[in-house]
């Protein structure tokens, strides 16, 4: 590992590909850490070789100096110095690629991986539109900080149609197989939408954990692109809608007139799904919130409509182990009812009852207006409903009204519990 490069001083190896070495690095004039990738010395030494690889190498600094977009990985400098052919990258701190996430042991939700298919989709329409086409989309050059915002790397084969780069072919079949369209590997004209069926097998592996077009040799890996449909989602997972098999059969069309023409266009049949997909994971929460609720003591008397109504209206809060739900003295208006786990009720700091599932608590609060008289500690990890006057009146009258005879009926069964108690002291 080299100790310099230029004026950038190397820190770690971060990773390495079939073209060159990835370094971390230090700028000391920008004050900030750079990614430089370094050329394979041993590329450079083969003469019948080396004019194309470097025309290679530097395709990707001419191809991303045209391009500022937020999910595309940046290329500041291209040099050569000595030995070193270097580009000089933007760095992502503990970047991960997406191919950790193209094994059926280590899948995506489906949701995330419509987002991650969406950013890139995008992405390719603002290059497509620069007149630039990746040519190599695949799950390694698909990053992912730890923030999970998505970058697309590696533009080193890409081919470059604009009026201001004079070099608009790198000859050679270029791309990678497994990920190549129909018109790639038959060495056919290509257009945007040759990204877009590269896109579509990356989909279908995230989806899946496997690939779709793969085979034990290559011969039988090229026929299968260019004449196989892949085996349909549901082969494997049972959670995906049928609106994401259409945009993936269209994603994944033999024919390029078939394909989205354009990334926006498949990015914007991403967001309604992405959007459908978020309402159905809603309903289904709302559903098992609807089973516990239901099977609390509080809500015995309620009908379904008035619980779903409940449900709808109220706010639910979650406290991890240690918080303080209410602190004594303070104003407080809302009255809780506890889902799951455990609280203590203190006076003074000193602990005097326990609470848990299906308990109450706060309701004199709720009826008076007047300060805390005790605080709430959560013992474990708490889930609760939290009502307050603004939040029943999001309910219709028959459900208020129903609460409130619920409510009342509570409040009287605690003063007479510690009425009894006094007595017996």
């Amino acid at each position: 590992m080299p100790i310099r490069i230029g004026k950038y001083e190397i820190i770690e190896e971060i990773g390495k590909g079939s073209m060159g070495t990835v370094y971390s690095a230090y700028d000391p004039f920008a004050d900030s850490n750079v990614a430089i990738k370094l050329a394979h010395s041993q590329l450079l030494k083969k003469e019948d070789g080396r004019a194309r690889f470097v025309r290679l190498f530097f395709n990707e600094a001419h191809a991303t100096s045209v391009l500022n977009h937020p999910n595309i990985l940046r290329v500041f400098d291209a040099n050569i110095e000595d030995d070193y052919y270097y580009l000089v990258m933007e760095y992502i701190h503990q970047a991960d690629t997406l191919a950790s996430y193209c094994s059926a042991e280590n899948l995506l939700p489906v949701r995330d991986v419509v987002s991650v298919i969406y950013h890139a989709a995008k992405a390719l329409d603002y290059a497509h539109r620069q007149g630039i086409i990746h040519r190599d989309v695949k799950p390694s050059n698909l990053l992912q900080t730890q923030s999970r915002h998505i970058k697309i790397a590696d533009f080193s084969v890409a081919l470059i149609n604009r009026d201001d780069y004079e070099e608009t072919h790198v000859g050679g079949l270029m791309g990678s197989p497994l990920y190549m369209s129909p018109e790639q590997i038959t060495e056919s004209v290509v257009s945007s939408n040759t990204d877009i069926f590269s896109l579509g097998v990356v989909m279908y592996e995230l989806l899946t954990g496997h690939h779709p077009f793969r085979a034990e040799t290559l011969n039988n890996v090229i026929a299968n692109v260019t004449n196989k449909n892949a085996p349909p989602l549901s082969d494997y997972r049972k959670d995906v809608p049928p609106d994401l098999q259409r945009v993936l059969d269209r994603m994944l069309a033999k024919e390029p007139c078939q394909r989205y023409q354009m990334g926006l266009d498949l990015a914007s049949d991403l967001a309604r799904i992405f959007k459908e997909l978020g309402e159905v994971n809603r309903e289904d929460e709302l559903k098992q919130k609807f089973e516990a609720v239901k099977s609390l003591g509080f809500f015995k008397y309620f009908t379904d409509v008035d619980i779903w109504e409940l449900m709808r209206s109220c706010d639910w809060e979650t406290y991890g182990k240690g918080e303080y739900i209410i602190h004594e003295g303070e104003e407080d208006t809302s009255f809780y009812v506890i889902m799951s786990g455990i609280v203590s009720v203190e006076k003074n700091e000193q602990r005097i009852d326990y609470l848990q599932e299906g308990d109450c608590f706060g309701e004199m609060g709720y009826l008076t207006r007047e300060k805390r008289s005790a605080s709430i500690l959560a013992n474990t990890d708490v889930s609760l409903i939290k009502v307050n006057q603004t939040t029943l009146e999001r309910a219709n009258e028959g459900t208020q009204l129903r609460f409130l005879k619920v409510f009342v009926k509570t409040l009287a069964n605690r003063l007479a519990d510690t009425t009894r108690a006094l007595t017996r002291n």
